[in-house]
């Protein structure tokens, strides 16, 4: 896939669990970590040459959305939670 594509998919991806995080009514972080790892590792299979992006454009909406709403500085661990997931597809797709 080229990467403008898969750029585009991860920044869509990422504002939309950033936006469903940043609403008042949810309160399941769970939830909103599992979608990062899965999305950013799905992100990091397709492209396994820039896992470091796919990371980036995923994990860096939680903690906009967090910091300017609510100055929640845990958010800050959501790029972490992003990067675990885009470099665990990269190997995997390596690995199989």
């Amino acid at each position: 896939m080229p990467d403008l594509a898969l750029l585009a998919i991860a920044l869509a991806l990422g504002g939309s669990i950033g936006y469903l995080d940043s609403r008042p009514a949810w309160d399941d972080t769970g939830v909103t970590a599992g979608a990062l790892l899965a999305s950013a590792g799905l992100l990091g299979w397709l492209g396994p040459h820039r896992p470091w992006l796919w990371a980036l454009a995923v994990g860096a909406w939680i903690p906009l959305w967090g910091l300017v709403s609510t100055q929640n500085y845990w958010s800050l661990l959501a790029p972490g939670i992003a990067l675990l997931g885009a470099y665990g597809g990269m190997g995997l797709r390596k690995w199989i």
